[in-house]
Order: C-alpha cells, then structure tokens, then sequence
C-alpha cells in the first residue's frame, strides 16, 4: 500500500476502538516505504556517485589530452562519423538521451536499455576529445537513469515506485556529477514531475542525491568551486537590476532552445542519413577552429566560466557558445547542456554588468543559474543550486532571477519531452 495514498476512512475516529487498528497499519506502511526505498536509494546512490566518479575523471584526463595534443581536433569529422554509426547500428531508443528517460517517466513501459549507459559515457568522452561544445550532465543522468532502472529486472515494482527509480536515477547523475546534492533531488522532481509533484517521490531523490555525491567525493573527485559573490549591500534597488537581467537570461535561454530545435531540422532536413549528420557537423567545427582562435569554446569551458568572475571577456562570448554548443549537439554529438549554459549564463553577465551598479561577480553568479533556469524550467532547483554554489544569504536575488528568466523564456525547454502538452513548432 503507498503510504501516500490513504484512503479517508482509515485515519477516521469513531470511536476509541478505531486508534490501535488504524493508526498502527499507517505507521507500519510508512516504516516499510523508509526502509524499502532507504535502501534501494543508498544501493542506487552508492552505483551510480561510483559512475559519475569514473566518468569525471575520464572526462579531465580525454580534456588534458586535448589541451596538450592539439592536433585531435583534425579527428572531428572521423570520429563524428565513428560516433553516428555506433547510434544508428547499436543506439535504438538511447539516441533519444534525457527526453527518453522523461517519456518513460511519463508513460512506462519499458526498461531503459543497459547499453545506453556505456555509450553515452564513450561518446561524451570522444566529444570531448576532439574538441566538441558539450557539457557533461546529459552523460551523469542518463548513465544515473540506465543503471538504477535495471534494479527494476529483478523486483516486481508497480508503475509508481517504477518512476521513483527513473527520479533516483536522474537525482543521483545530477547531485553527483555538479557536487549539489540538494539541488539534485530537486532537479529530478522539476524535470520528471514538472507540476504533478508528490511527496512519495522526495525521500528516495534526497536520499539518493546525497549518497551519490559523498561516494563520488570519496573516490576523490574535486568539483569546480565558484567565487563567492557579497549578497550583503544589495537593497531594494539593487532588486529591479537583478529583474533586469532575469529578463535578459530568459531571452537568451529562449534563443538557445530555438537556435538548437531550428538546427537541427535543419540537419533532418538536408542531412537525412544519421550517420552522416556527426561528420558534417564535426568537418563544420574542424574549418572555424581552423581558421580562428576559438580553443575557449571547445569542451566545457570551465576557464572562461571561473574567468568571467573576476575579467572583463569579449561581449560576444555567450553568442559564440550558444552556436557552438547548439552546432555541436544539434548535429548528434553527445554530452549535456548545462555546463555550456553555465558558460552561457556567466559569459552574459560578464557582458551586462556594466550596465548596472552591481560588482561583476554578483552578476555573473546571478546569470549563470538564472539562464540554467530559463532553460531547464528548474527555477526550484537552480535556486537551491545557486544557494549551494555561491551562499545562502543570496536567496532572495537567487530566487528573483530564477522565477523571472523562467517566465520571460515561455513554455519551451531544452528536453522536448518535459512539457509533453505543449506543442512547439521547430
């Protein structure tokens, strides 16, 4: 029995006989669901924080090598083509990523194949090494959502607990891979349950998010620490500024959606074979790289980010990653989207704060999640992510800007599949 779903009568009091038989049954169902999903959230957070590890130190040495081995970047068309035939002739159904572990979210019936797991943690690693835009929560979710819903093979789960192993996977990949375990948990109900949310599913995604980011730490992983901003001179005035560019954030998280919905019809369009798709883009990405100093916007960019905090960059920065990254994942590489919308968010406040009285690190901390937010629908999350990135005493500006970018960048996400009523035409 969901001990969520009590019917009325089995908390009614009639009469004193009624309390022993009814309020013991209701405790008995909340203690199981405790420790059936306290364990399977501390089994799944323990795997999967142990997968993230792994990934993420993959992913600084494929990084390393490429800064010290310039030359695979000449690798992009070949390995782009390498990368679309693996997904044609092995891929099926994982090609789909995030919005594949959504729609099942939403209507399950069947398990997340195993083998999306091992070829999204290969082919990120590849993006990576021959200088693709890409970030690295894609890979952690949907490696997270592959390996805990195998747990589903070997227990007789009914569609509801089915969905919280989708919500623990997703939860851990997140918590563990960005070193936010909070905004993990948070991030998986956002996404999967958008604005159904139910209380069944917040102790399992807590839980897991935080046992997948202290297993991930323990294998000593080292998660990038952002300047911390002073929150403490803000005012009321300073309120209407951070408005300001939550308006900004949600315009520009709007253009990268349709940047990236319009680029790639248009590489259905004119590139109809799948295989191919990857070559092109990377034989694209090969002859700008070629002919212009663009090394900052290959990989993560995590230089640029920590840079726009304390430098002045070119204003431009943001629009160049926003291509890039929208070049790179539009014609079939692999990886994520947040880390380039960090870069996104911290490049353009990086580029307004003069327009306003704030310090260049209060406006870039404050853009860096609230175009994650815009771009996401997680303005939940990326509060509680900016509260552990950069402070509590923020909330309140973290907050604004979060709900703002949200509402100015309409009813459009970069996961199809999260607003599965709302039709949008590419």
């Amino acid at each position: 029995m969901d001990p969520f779903v009590w019917k009325k009568r089995s908390l009614s009091i009639t009469n004193e006989s009624s309390i022993p038989y009814s309020l013991p049954s209701v405790e008995m169902n909340i203690f199981r669901y405790v420790l059936k999903w306290g364990f399977i959230s501390s089994l799944a957070g323990a795997v999967v924080g142990s997968a993230s590890a792994l990934f993420l130190v993959s992913l600084d040495l494929v990084t390393d090598f490429r800064f010290s081995h310039p030359w695979t970047i000449y690798l992009l068309p070949v390995a782009g083509l390498f990368l679309g035939f693996v997904y044609h002739s092995y891929g099926a159904s994982s090609g789909k990523g995030n919005d594949l572990i959504i729609e099942e979210f939403q209507d399950p019936k069947s398990v997340l194949p195993f083998r999306m797991a091992p070829l999204i943690y290969v082919s990120t690693l590849l993006t990576h090494l021959v200088g693709g835009s890409a970030g690295r929560e894609g890979t952690a979710v949907q490696m997270g959502g592959a390996i805990v819903d195998q747990i589903s093979r070997f227990f007789s789960l009914d569609e509801v607990e089915r969905k919280i192993l989708l919500i623990i996977g997703v939860s851990a990949g997140f918590a563990s891979v960005f070193g936010t375990p909070f905004a993990g948990a948070i991030f998986a109900l956002e996404v999967m349950v958008f604005r159904k949310f139910q209380y069944r599913y917040l102790f399992p995604s807590l839980l897991a998010g935080w046992i997948a980011d202290r297993v991930c730490l323990q294998w000593g992983v080292v998660h990038t620490r952002f300047i911390r901003p002073d929150f403490s001179k803000l005012n009321m005035e300073s309120w209407i500024y951070v408005l300001f560019c939550g308006i900004v954030c949600g315009a520009v998280a709007y253009l990268f959606i349709r940047s990236g919905r319009f680029t790639s019809s248009l590489f259905r369009k004119y590139i109809p074979h799948p295989i191919l798709r990857p070559f092109v883009g990377g034989l694209i990405l090969l002859l700008i790289f070629l002919s212009a100093d663009m090394q900052r916007f290959m990989g993560l960019g995590l230089e640029t980010i920590l840079s726009s905090f304390h430098t002045e960059l070119p204003k431009f920065d943001f629009l160049l990653k926003i291509f890039f990254t929208v070049l790179t994942l539009s014609s079939g590489w692999k990886g994520g989207e947040v880390t380039p919308l960090f870069f996104i968010g911290a490049t353009l406040g990086n580029a307004i704060f003069s327009f306003t009285p704030l310090s260049l690190s209060l406006v870039v901390a404050l853009c860096l999640v609230g175009v994650f937010s815009a771009a996401t629908k997680t303005p939940l999350a990326c509060t509680v992510m900016g509260m552990e990135l950069f402070g509590m005493e923020g909330f309140v500006f973290i907050f604004s800007i979060c709900v703002v970018s949200y509402l100015v960048s309409g009813k459009i996400s970069i996961y199809e599949s999260q607003l599965p009523k709302i039709k949008i035409e590419t």
